[in-house]
């Protein structure tokens, strides 16, 4: 089975390309999802959020208030590394209960889409590394237009990210998503024929 860690900025089209690829046939593990999953209420991670910001990062209804969380974190370099402290360890054990449950199905390519792959050196847990990259003022507008963010709060969260140098460092294979859709399904067609000939 080939191991393909996933990674691109936000606005990249990273999702675009991930679901692309689940639709081919990977089993795709999204860092993200399960980011969301492990601090949904009644969870020791919402349990332990709470004890790190307080209350006020929870929204009426007892769920985690993320917008409000998001601001606290990304505009503070020492709350980020809290918070994922957190979130990190949880999501990376149920990442490794899904793996094996991929392993055990006989898959041939496991994706695993990781926002800060390169952020956290992950990129040798993978037998492939997959950058998905546009320019940043394509993703500023991509990210803008399609949930409504204010555009410094994009650059602010793109700023808090590894720079785009760093990330194409990293990559075995880049899919470029600074066209259109049409282009983007011909590239990640391309690339899924790649990662077969590799998983083969």
């Amino acid at each position: 089975m080939l191991k393909v860690g996933l990674t691109g900025g936000i606005g990249s089209g990273k999702s675009a390309v991930s679901a692309e690829l689940a639709a081919y046939g990977a089993t795709v593990i999204d860092a993200d999802a399960l980011a969301r999953e492990v601090v949904e209420p009644g969870t020791p991670g919402l349990d332990a959020v709470v004890a790190e910001f307080g209350e006020k990062v929870l929204t009426p209804d007892g769920r985690l208030d993320r917008p409000r969380l998001g601001e606290i974190v990304f505009a503070d370099e020492d709350s980020l590394a809290r918070l994922n402290a957190i979130v990190h360890p949880l999501v990376g054990e149920r990442g490794d209960q899904l793996m094996e449950e991929a392993v055990a199905s006989g898959v041939e390519v496991m994706v695993y889409d990781v926002p800060l792959l390169v952020e956290n050196g992950l990129g040798p847990l993978y037998d492939v590394v997959v950058v998905v990259d546009a320019p940043d003022e394509v993703r500023v507008e991509r990210v803008s237009v399609n949930r409504g963010m204010p555009r410094e709060q994009v650059r602010d969260r793109i700023r808090a990210q590894v720079d785009r140098e760093t990330r194409l460092a990293a990559a075995d294979l880049v899919v470029d998503n600074s066209g259109t859709r049409e282009q983007l399904g011909d590239r990640v067609a391309q690339l899924w024929r790649e990662l077969l000939k590799r998983a083969r």
